[in-house]
């Protein structure tokens, strides 16, 4: 071989060393690179898991094969009163009622062989005593699905059950104030009315007063008439005595004077009634009931506590079965007219015109009024609690928002019904369709 062939042989190998060497250096800075990238994702995602560990409020354990706490979140170790690094290496069983540590055994078995996540609840004897936890258990697998340990995350159920008896609470005592303020607007239209209830309640109690103090003059000439009788007195005399005394005339007016005070002590009684089932509480199970003369009754109640002249014409099913309470039922009618009477104060040819009728499994009573309507403004706000349009101390701004959820509790609805501006409003209540008797 030429010298020349073996230098030029020689500058290739150097070449080709100084390549591979270009290429592994280039190669080890990429390793380097990808290397140090990694390890800033590594420490990224140790700061996340740690940040995890540290804000969660649940509990969460992290243990081998062997059960011994690897990692644990801050709310465990303050629950348990230990520091993390008091923590690692103990069974987490030791932190369990004796007669919960088995079942967490059997609970972590069944999982480790079924690969899947059970859920269990057991007492953790935290540093104020026995709290119970829900724990869910899942096993920790390797990209084999070899399972390296078991991951337990807990939700401690005393603070939720404390609070959940808290809302129990809540949820009983507003169901008590909102029976209350039924019974308080009940109580309020009962006020409006009062002086009507007196003068329906005047006219026939003087009435049997009248009949009554008749009857006393009528006993009065009898007596005198029968005692001369009873004397032996002749005919003559008593003839006499008869004309004078009036006793024919007296005679016939008995009857009718005995008719009146009946009649009156009916009405008396009537009028009672109507306010005992008027101011009943309502309570108690649902009963199937006339709706018609539901309304009939609060409407007729209204209308003695008004002075306005209002003209009340039914049409429809002449009875109309609902289910419900009706002493509830008539509160919602009686707030109904109430508002129509109001919106109609001082107007001519006031009438309320009212519809009932069946719509497939439902009673419905549609009652329209001839005053000046309901704004859309108005409408959208019409059943909140405390709106009202009415001048300070005529009204509470409760009646229509309670008879809405009246309605409601009945399984039945209350709506204002769409209406043109200046034609009146109507609204809608639906109940639940009821039996006949």
């Amino acid at each position: 071989m030429r010298t020349e062939d073996a230098h030029n042989i020689g500058e290739e190998a150097w070449s080709d060393v100084l390549s591979a060497v270009d290429r592994t250096y280039a190669e080890l800075v990429d390793y380097q690179e990808q290397l140090e990238s990694r390890n800033t994702e590594l420490m990224q995602l140790r700061a996340f898991l740690s940040s995890i560990m540290t804000s969660i409020s649940d509990y969460l354990v992290v243990t081998g094969k062997d059960l011994r706490i690897s990692d644990a979140s801050a709310s465990f170790c303050q629950a348990v009163g230990c520091a993390k690094d008091d923590l690692v290496g103990r069974e987490i069983g030791e932190f369990l009622a004796d007669a919960h540590s088995e079942r967490l055994l059997g609970t972590i078995t069944r999982t480790i062989g079924m690969k899947s996540g059970e859920t269990f609840e057991a007492d953790l004897m935290t540093v104020s005593g026995h709290d119970p936890v829900e724990f869910k258990v899942a096993p920790r697998l390797d990209r084999r699905r070899r399972v390296t340990g078991i991951v337990l995350t807990g939700r401690p159920l005393g603070e939720l059950r404390r609070a959940f008896s808290e809302l129990a609470e809540s949820h009983e005592t507003l169901k008590q104030a909102q029976s209350q303020l039924v019974r308080n607007e009940k109580l309020a239209s009962l006020g409006r009315l009062l002086a009507g209830v007196a003068h329906e309640l005047n006219n026939p109690i003087s009435f049997v007063y009248a009949n009554t103090h008749a009857l006393e003059k009528y006993l009065d000439r009898f007596e005198k008439y029968f005692e001369s009788v009873q004397a032996g007195a002749p005919r003559a005399d008593l003839v006499e005595l008869r004309k004078e005394l009036k006793i024919d005339r007296d005679l016939k007016n008995l009857r009718t004077a005995i008719e009146g005070a009946r009649d009156g002590s009916e009405r008396v009684r009537s009028i009672v009634e109507d306010l005992r089932r008027l101011s009943a509480d309502g309570s108690g199970d649902f009963v199937s009931f006339d709706l018609g003369e539901t309304f009939r009754i609060a409407a007729n109640w209204v209308k003695r506590g008004t002075k306005a002249a209002v003209e009340i014409h039914m049409d429809g099913e002449e009875t109309c079965m609902a289910r419900g309470r009706p002493g509830h039922i008539q509160q919602v009618v009686m707030n109904l007219v109430q508002n129509a009477v109001d919106s109609m104060a001082g107007q001519d040819e006031a009438a309320i015109n009212v519809t009932l009728a069946y719509d497939g499994d439902r009673a419905v009573l549609t009652i329209c009024d001839t005053g000046p309507g309901i704004s859309e403004d108005v409408a959208g706000a019409i059943f909140d609690p405390f709106f009202t349009t009415k001048q300070v101390g005529d009204g509470t701004g409760l009646g229509l928002s309670i008879s809405h959820k009246i309605a409601e509790e009945h399984g039945g609805d209350l709506r204002l019904l769409p209406s043109e501006p200046g034609k009146g409003a109507c609204f809608r209540l639906e109940l639940c369709k009821g039996q006949a008797g």
